[in-house]
């Protein structure tokens, strides 16, 4: 707790500098490192969900995940009963929060869905079973998506999956219906269907899991799968047709490893991978997100700290925590006091920060949350 509480108390010493953001208004460090923060949380309502409300009127972090299940407490609610639950949930955060949040969710279809029946939402079917189908049907199923997502206040979904089915027995891809085709030209055009129809109701659509999990062997949350000898270049087409292109988005980037590419870390805390391949290469400007931290691929050789430190460096706009697989309430303050150091000693540079806090700012202005032109 001491250790905590010291890292809080540097955190508010060093957070007060300011710098000049893109409209000339002062943005202050504190401001720009927490709106790169994505978190978790435990609550179900206003007076169940305190400490992110505290994250979010302490630390002004940038968005939250919303989750149907507590992974350590599997007979606990998480965040989602109802329909009208969910709506008053995400008013009380949004209400507390002086820059609108992203709020979001994992809602694919078929197996992977936070909102299911039993809370009152009509769920759609998985990626498979679309790309079987026309895909005027993906689009359907992309508005049904949008329609209840909007209605509750979620506005940003992490689907639809750009990942080929190149290993049809991937345990977290192919085993369980996420991915479109094994044909990657396929895949771009039913996954911009099924983001277009979220569009139409002004849903971010988040594209992942780059480079492509489709062929791996492993589970990134149970270890680091190695894609070194089973990944192929063909697996960034889906995103090099897609990404910088309408509807709005976010890249998600998955705990993947491939030695061709950089032998020293994971996709999602590699330069080569977030800022050389798909800043550079496939010439993406918009919001980079990383893959829940808290994967066994991140925590069996990192800690929250470092990897947060590192992708941030490697490029990523937005540090995305569940706490689900773990659960710590001082996350955040983690997070934020690590990246705020390393700003402080040098480690990453004004301007990096700089650069992910405007790309934010303008989703957030392009997705209608905020006002043009206003910071709040």
């Amino acid at each position: 707790m001491r250790k905590i509480l010291a890292y809080c108390v540097l955190f508010l010493m060093i957070a007060t500098h300011c710098v000049a953001e893109d409209t000339a208004q002062e943005v202050s460090l504190k401001t720009m490192v927490g709106q790169m923060v994505m978190v978790g949380f435990r609550g179900e309502g206003a007076t169940t969900a305190q400490a992110v409300l505290r994250d979010i009127k302490q630390h002004g972090i940038g968005g939250v995940i919303l989750f149907e299940k507590d992974y350590l407490r599997p007979q606990a609610v998480r965040n989602i009963l109802s329909k009208e639950q969910v709506r008053e949930l995400v008013a009380a955060l949004q209400e507390h929060s002086e820059i609108p949040l992203f709020v979001a969710v994992d809602q694919e279809g078929g197996y992977v869905a936070r909102f299911k029946p039993a809370h009152g939402f009509n769920g759609t079917p998985s990626a498979q079973l679309l790309g079987k189908k026309p895909v005027n049907e993906t689009f359907a199923a992309g508005e049904k998506t949008g329609s209840y997502l909007k209605d509750v206040g979620v506005n940003m979904n992490f689907a639809p999956v750009l990942d080929v089915n190149v290993n049809p027995e991937c345990p977290v891809i192919g085993a369980i219906e996420r991915s479109f085709s094994d044909d990657p030209s396929k895949v771009a055009t039913y996954a911009h269907a099924f983001a277009q129809g979220m569009g139409r109701y002004g849903v971010i659509a988040g594209y992942k899991h780059f480079p492509g999990h489709g062929s791996s062997l492993e589970d990134s949350h149970n270890g680091l799968p190695d894609i070194s000898q089973t990944w192929s270049s063909s697996e960034l087409l889906p995103y090099s047709e897609l990404i910088g292109t309408e509807p709005a988005h976010v890249v998600m980037v998955g705990h993947l490893y491939n030695k061709k590419i950089d032998e020293n870390c994971p996709a999602s805390l590699s330069y080569a991978v977030v800022t050389d391949i798909l800043r550079k290469q496939l010439k993406f400007s918009g919001v980079v997100v990383t893959d829940d931290l808290q994967m066994e691929a991140i925590t069996n050789e990192y800690s929250i700290e470092d990897a947060a430190i590192k992708a941030v460096k490697a490029g990523s706009d937005i540090v995305l925590v569940g706490n689900n697989i773990e659960y710590d309430p001082d996350v955040v303050c983690k997070i934020v006091t690590a990246l705020t150091w390393a700003v402080h000693n040098g480690e990453i540079s004004l301007e990096r920060v700089q650069e992910s806090y405007n790309r934010i700012i303008r989703l957030k202005r392009n997705a209608g949350l905020l006002v043009p032109d206003v910071i709040q």
